[in-house]
């Protein structure tokens, strides 16, 4: 729960649009490039604790109950028996969690905190320890503050957070929902940070959910913190909420993985406020974004239909897909949203989304989604179990509110779409490894899954890679459409010994040999050329055969670039076709100024009085990724604050070749007219077009890349 309430102005920047894969038409309006979303910047490693390598899922009260009596040891008690005998448990839900109100308004004289004797009189160790008897895991609630949330004002753990991290490990809690009230006027972070520590110097494995409303974008900074976070203010039992809720939350994609989660908050799924048409696109769309699934009704008094929902094993298989994306947006318009999620077995879930009051049709193909070029496909929908082949058509008659949920299976393998992708973000057909499993993102560890830590060479950190044991094989299907992987491999600092020798196959010729790595040698960075491979195979051997033990290995930032870029000339950027995009406020525009929300609404790009016919209309904060394939040489175009904010707005306008800044227009305001930038792309794989804020917050900040000309041979 918050105290969050909408602060939004007019023209305010935020997640009001995700990250936008071009569907054709005037409007990049179509969201989420299907591919892996570059971002400007390495990700922060996910919480090294071994959890929630899939979304978290459970119970918490706070939805169905607040604060009111009827909370209380008899209900948790009564929810975790419905997990066992209604099948929630046998469906994958986990964790029973109380919420605000659990404690006394004081703590005692020794600064503990003290259960409400009247709701717990067992006390909550006894409540956890009945728990556990189920099967099941407990957690608890918090603030990051001086007290929580509710009016009452109940003891927060600001400044107490070693103390409450030992009395709840103490209690055998193995979960932490730490909200974001009164905070006394301590940033984020901090506080964050402090709760995390504490609960690892307590030695027990603690989910830690943090719950910060989405405030100070903890996406950025929160997967080094704890396991998932809240990006949005509280939900409640409304279509309308729940929808602009799920919309901010797909902006994110980008940031969410095994172990480190976007949040958009619990389910509201049988509390009343919607129809059962509504909540079924309400966990659907939850499943899509691999959001936690924290159920909010009473379980004592739901419905079969409401059970039914919450127990669809399909739907719940998208969210716990092992792969960890969270699907993205590959189409939206005011009437429609159509969403796409790689799944590990390389089919991907699709979900037709109805956002209007009658019925419509809601069609899209498997090219679009991401998964073209098979020469057919299953489609099963999730809710009715129906089954049909397609040539390439997902179509479906989508009643009011509702959502058709497919998973999308290809009769054979399909080629990696065009652009440029981390290797662990996409799916292998086979991953042999020595011990345990192939890691994504982490170290191999030991035998269970997650149990490594970030990828280090000699020191040096990659936050993508994929961690194995030697001797290891991995696969991916490439279909010959790709054209180089970079890789940097060697031996993992967990270690102190060993011997690998990393070996790359394009099909069954070997391309690529690393020769002997050892334990004290840095990375030693690889450059694949695999034009026309089929397949790429990933070999990793022991390279000291008198080793006891099977050397770890690091496959450290491998990044796979596919198909070709423009064509030689130039090309006009607003007539390409964009990779990815991200917007601060409504759709970028092509060939047309920002103007509001909606897709097409702006007017001509005019900067300083100058007219400009072609162009993309932005907002900060801002991002527009093309794939080049390494044939273009440089990028020439005017940029500056549209004159329909008349002197209002400011932004920097910055250009990004792999990842590089190679050109900045330093701040730019509505009361200058236009500058030119000059970006040297030589060899560059991916362009990105970034627009920040000018300092002064992103109201009216109305960005405009006027012209914006490629140079490729």
């Amino acid at each position: 729960m918050s105290l969050f309430s909408n602060r939004n102005q007019h023209r305010a920047g935020g997640l009001l649009t995700s990250l936008a894969l071009l569907a054709g038409g005037g409007t990049l309006s179509a969201v989420a490039a299907i591919g892996v979303d570059i971002a400007l910047a390495p990700p922060a490693t996910a919480l090294q604790n071994s959890l929630a390598l899939t979304p978290q899922m459970g119970f918490n009260n706070w939805n169905s109950t607040k604060c009111r009596p009827e909370f209380d040891e008899k209900m948790i008690k009564g929810i975790a028996d419905i997990f066992v005998s209604k099948g929630l448990k046998d469906a994958g839900y986990e964790y029973i969690n109380l919420d605000d109100c659990w404690a006394l308004p004081h703590r005692d004289g020794n600064g503990d905190l003290v259960a409400d004797p009247v709701r717990f009189p067992s006390g909550i160790k006894a409540l956890a320890d009945y728990v556990h008897s189920k099967g099941l895991k407990f957690g608890i609630y918090s603030s990051a503050g001086t007290k929580t949330c509710d009016k009452q004002g109940f003891p927060g753990s600001l400044g107490y957070e070693q103390q409450d991290a030992d009395l709840w490990a103490s209690w055998g809690v193995d979960y932490l929902k730490y909200d974001n009230c009164n905070k006394a006027g301590v940033d984020a972070q901090t506080r964050y940070k402090a709760m995390g520590d504490a609960l690892r110097a307590t030695g027990r494995s603690i989910l830690y959910s943090i719950c910060e409303w989405g405030e100070s974008q903890p996406w950025t900074w929160a997967r080094e913190t704890g396991n998932s976070w809240r990006t949005t203010g509280d939900i409640s039992d409304s279509w309308g909420v729940m929808l602009g809720i799920a919309r901010k939350n797909m902006a994110l994609a980008q940031y969410a993985g095994p172990g480190a989660w976007n949040d958009p908050d619990m389910l509201e799924v049988g509390n009343g406020g919607m129809t059962e048409t509504e909540y079924r696109t309400h966990f659907s769309l939850w499943a899509q974004m691999a959001a936690p699934l924290f159920i909010g009704t009473d379980l004592r008094t739901a419905t079969p239909q409401t059970l039914e929902i919450l127990t669809n094993k399909d739907v719940i298989a998208v969210d716990q897909d092992p792969l960890g994306r969270q699907g993205t947006v590959v189409a939206e318009n005011a009437h429609q949203v159509v969403m796409s999620k790689p799944l590990a077995d390389g089919s991907r879930s699709v979900t037709l989304t109805n956002l209007t009051a009658t019925p419509r049709t809601i069609s899209t193909t498997t090219a679009a989604v991401g998964i073209g070029g098979a020469p057919s496909y299953t489609l099963k929908e999730l809710w009715s179990k129906e089954t049909i082949t397609s040539t390439g058509t997902v179509e479906a008659s989508v009643p009011a509110h509702g959502t058709v949920m497919y998973r999308v299976t290809p009769s054979e393998p399909t080629a990696v779409p065009v652009g440029v992708y981390d290797l662990s973000d996409l799916a292998w057909t086979s991953a042999k490894n020595a011990k345990g499993p192939v890691e994504r993102d982490h170290s191999n560890g030991g035998k269970a899954a997650g149990d490594g830590r970030p990828l280090t060479i000699n020191g040096a950190v990659h936050h993508k890679g994929l961690g194995v044991r030697a001797n290891s094989d991995i696969r991916y299907y490439l279909g010959g459409v790709c054209k180089t992987l970079t890789v940097s491999v060697g031996v993992d600092d967990e270690v102190s010994q060993g011997a690998v020798a990393f070996r790359i196959y394009r099909d069954k010729t070997l391309v690529a040999d690393s020769g002997e790595r050892t334990a004290a040698q840095s990375a030693k960075k690889l450059t694949v050329d695999l034009t026309g491979g089929r397949e790429l195979r990933l070999v990793a051997v022991n390279a000291d055969a008198s080793a006891k033990r099977n050397a770890h290995g690091d496959w450290g930032s491998p990044r796979l670039a596919c198909g070709n870029g423009p064509s030689a000339g130039h090309h006009l950027v607003s007539d390409l076709s964009p990779f990815s995009s991200s917007n601060g406020y409504g759709s970028v525009e092509r060939d047309r100024s920002n103007g509001e929300r909606g897709s097409g609404d702006g007017g001509t790009l005019t900067v300083g009085g100058i007219t400009y016919t072609k162009g993309l209309g932005t907002h900060s904060i801002s991002t527009v990724t093309y794939y080049l394939g390494g044939t273009c040489t440089a990028l020439n175009t005017a940029v500056g604050i549209d004159d329909e904010v008349g002197d209002k707005g400011s932004a920097v306008f910055q250009v990004f070749a792999d990842g590089v800044k190679v050109a900045d227009s330093g701040l730019r305001t509505g009361k200058q007219g236009p500058i030119q930038l000059r970006a040297p792309l030589t060899g560059a794989y991916l362009l990105t077009l970034h627009v920040t804020d000018g300092g002064d917050g992103t109201n009216f900040d109305h960005a405009d890349w006027a012209a914006p000309l490629l140079t490729c041979f």
